[in-house]
């Protein structure tokens, strides 16, 4: 992730735009600050402004329309630069206060950039701020930072972790499949005041691009962190629920040794991965001394043992090649079977889901339902419940709706 501000240089700083008001006048506007502004926004591969910048124009509704989608306000392009500067380097530090400035990457080439989740952050952070000044019940989390600067072994943090976190191999192992180990790991964690949102396209204040091809994020606070998981597209391929479970431990881990970042990993190369922070998730989900018991050799007992612990079979070969169970060699020979035999899955079409479900999910079950408490209270108006909590995407008349999918 990087500043929200570029630097500007060369034909950057030169020139300015027009601006086409409505009565036939216009006025111009330098253009560093135009592009200071949209550049490193959400808005800055939309046609409005790559038009404006190829064409040196645009007309004034189009600016008002960009600057409302970028949470911009549009008076701000005919400040100074410096100003302008000023109020961008304050918005970078109000996110990354919630999000390291650098992503976690393991195994993967993919770049998060601030842009591509800056609304989504901002209206977690936001979520936070409005629960912590209306909910009294909230207490310091016990999760972050209870592994910060442990000595213990991988297997004794893991341990604690799960403990921390309220749940046990035995309860993930009892679920029927793995998307309902998902959802208990989510009812656990949120139970623990570790909030989770998981990616609805639609149902977002931005859509994620696909190019942002990242795992999932973390959001800092002593009460109520939440994690945010990516799912894909909904309408093509969207991350397997044992993928995701896995996502959710990994981010689990980052909270509990105390940082915050976004988190993007590649399961499908064999290339080792020696990061503590992947070791430990590891070890969470799949016991050194268990997978032991288990066959890797081939993609049967690989499909079996992913099955017994939830998780993908990819994150499964993964751990058995850590733990020297099987070579590299044949660590790739089954990546390379596996990504096969999942490029042949047939697409199914895309089904939009009800507004009430997708809300649940974004803001997180738990958040809602302590949102819901506090509207019911009166502690919340019905229109800022809308705003914060809907996103205006339900009426008055729909929160009901909301109410019973919770």
């Amino acid at each position: 992730m990087h500043s929200a501000a570029r630097t500007l240089t060369g034909e950057d700083e030169l020139g300015t735009i027009e601006v086409r008001l409505d009565a036939g006048s216009s006025v111009e506007v330098e253009r560093s600050v135009f592009t200071a502004l949209f550049d490193a926004s959400v808005v800055a591969s939309r046609a409005p402004y790559l038009h404006a910048l190829e064409r040196s124009r645009i007309k004034f509704d189009d600016l008002v329309k960009l600057a409302r989608i970028a949470d911009i306000p549009y008076s701000l392009v005919f400040a100074p630069l410096e100003a302008v500067e000023r109020q961008l380097q304050k918005k970078s530090d109000t996110l990354l206060a919630g999000v390291s400035k650098d992503a976690f990457s393991l195994n993967s080439r993919s770049e998060v950039r601030l842009r591509d989740v800056e609304l989504i952050v901002k209206d977690l952070l936001r979520k936070q701020e409005l629960l912590k000044k209306l909910d009294d019940t909230l207490v310091k989390n016990a999760v972050v930072g209870c592994l910060r600067g442990s000595r213990d072994s991988v297997a004794g943090d893991a341990a604690r972790l799960r403990d921390v976190l309220g749940f046990t191999l035995t309860d993930v192992k009892a679920a029927k499949k793995k998307s309902a180990a998902l959802d208990l790991l989510i009812g656990r964690f949120e139970a623990k005041q570790l909030l989770v949102s998981q990616s609805q396209q639609d149902f977002m204040p931005q859509r994620l691009p696909r190019h942002a091809k990242f795992s999932g994020l973390c959001v800092r606070d002593k009460k109520v962190p939440f994690i945010f998981l990516t799912g894909g597209d909904a309408g093509a391929n969207p991350e397997p629920a044992g993928r995701k479970l896995f996502t959710l431990v990994l981010l689990a881990v980052l909270v509990a040794q105390g940082k915050f970042a976004p988190v993007t990993y590649d399961d499908h190369t064999a290339e080792q991965i020696v990061d503590r922070e992947y070791e430990l998730a590891g070890e969470v989900l799949m016991p050194r001394l268990e997978v032991r018991e288990l066959s890797a050799s081939t993609l049967d007992g690989v499909v079996a043992g992913a099955d017994v612990f939830k998780v993908t079979p990819s994150a499964f070969v993964m751990r058995a090649l850590r733990l020297g169970l099987i070579s590299r060699e044949k660590a790739e020979e089954h990546l390379e079977v596996l990504a096969a035999e999942f490029a042949k899955r047939p697409k199914r079409p895309a089904r939009r889901p009800r507004p009430e479900n997708a809300l649940r999910k974004y803001n997180g079950t738990e958040f809602s339902r302590r949102m819901v408490h506090q509207l019911d209270r009166g502690a919340i108006s019905q229109g800022e419940f809308r705003r914060v909590v809907l996103l205006n995407k339900l009426k008055a008349t729909q929160i009901q709706q909301f109410r019973e999918a919770l």
